[in-house]
């Protein structure tokens, strides 16, 4: 079983990243872009069989150290 994380800022916190990408992709003639947000992925194997448990487990490491739970928010999805 995977376990994807998916980690934010939250809204309302400056995303250096994001804006440095914003301003690339602009100077690269792609005027269509706006705001830009960059975040992480991380994917996590598991030996759990239980979904509901594997959810609650990954998303106790997300809140212990995945995450910086004052500044970002996650996703948990579990797949397989």
């Amino acid at each position: 079983m995977k376990a994807i994380v998916t980690i934010m800022l939250k809204d309302g916190v400056l995303d250096p990243q994001g804006k440095a990408i914003g301003h690339a992709l602009s100077n690269l003639g792609f005027g269509q872009v706006g705001d830009v947000r960059a975040g992480k992925i991380i994917e996590i194997t598991l030996t759990e069989t239980d979904p509901a448990a594997a959810k609650a487990g990954v998303e106790d490491m997300a809140k212990t150290l995945l995450a910086n739970t004052v500044i970002e928010s996650f996703k948990v999805e579990i797949a397989g």
